[in-house]
């Protein structure tokens, strides 16, 4: 009884890693979004060199994952749970890197005299949509809420017409070197936006696995050719 005391423990604090894990997400998503609004290099290099927090914390749930499984045999659903951390962990460090090329787009344009009101607020509702995103999966996962996990689908449709919205305007900007190099930038960092919804919605999958023990995908559109 006392191994499986110890077991449960361990993995409990293994998911309010992950949890934690969320949070500096979020804290890079936001700040890197600000970065970007201000035009502002010196938040954009604290993205950046912010991204060594997650991925400790990244390395400390794998290598948790693997020094519990080394020790323990968990059961069915116990093992579900080590699984869905690993996969949710690794969702969030994906995450966490598009904040990071966000940052390096915001710097790279640091020189270019362009901007666009419609592009940056198509951008703003994203970054705000994928952060609301990211807020209901992990507590989706929390909650063990397949329900809550399946409204992640309509919410990322959200952020794919936003996106959607980001492309007509940058195909709306002027022809000047300095217009095209802005627009490509701002459509990479839209990808990148709606990269991280699509993760989000990773993360909603491996909650419904948890509770049903079955893995279906809620939807292709997280997983493109």
């Amino acid at each position: 009884m006392a191994l499986r005391i110890t077991f449960t423990e361990e993995l409990a604090q293994l998911e309010a890693s992950l949890q934690e894990e969320g949070d500096l997400v979020l804290r890079a998503l936001r700040s890197s979004l600000n970065a970007l609004a201000r035009a502002d290099q010196e938040l954009a290099d604290e993205v950046i060199k912010f991204d060594d927090e997650v991925d400790r914390r990244y390395v400390q749930i794998e290598e948790g994952v693997q020094s519990l499984l080394a020790r323990q045999t968990p059961v069915a659903a116990d093992l579900r749970l080590v699984l869905a951390v690993l996969r949710i962990n690794l969702h969030l460090e994906r995450m966490a890197d598009y904040c990071v090329t966000v940052a390096k787009l915001t710097k790279l344009m640091g020189n270019l005299n362009v901007s666009d009101e419609a592009i940056s607020s198509s951008i703003e509702d994203m970054g705000q949509r994928a952060e609301q995103m990211i807020r209901v999966a992990m507590e989706a996962f929390a909650t063990r809420d397949a329900d809550q996990a399946q409204t992640l689908v309509d919410l990322d449709e959200l952020i794919d017409r936003a996106n959607r919205n980001a492309i007509e305007d940058v195909l709306s900007l002027g022809d000047s070197p300095q217009e095209r190099e802005y627009g490509l930038r701002m459509l990479v960092v839209s990808r990148c936006v709606e990269r991280i919804g699509d993760h989000a919605v990773d993360i909603g999958e491996q909650v419904a696995y948890l509770v049903t023990g079955e893995f279906r995908e809620f939807t292709d559109a997280s997983h493109p050719a």
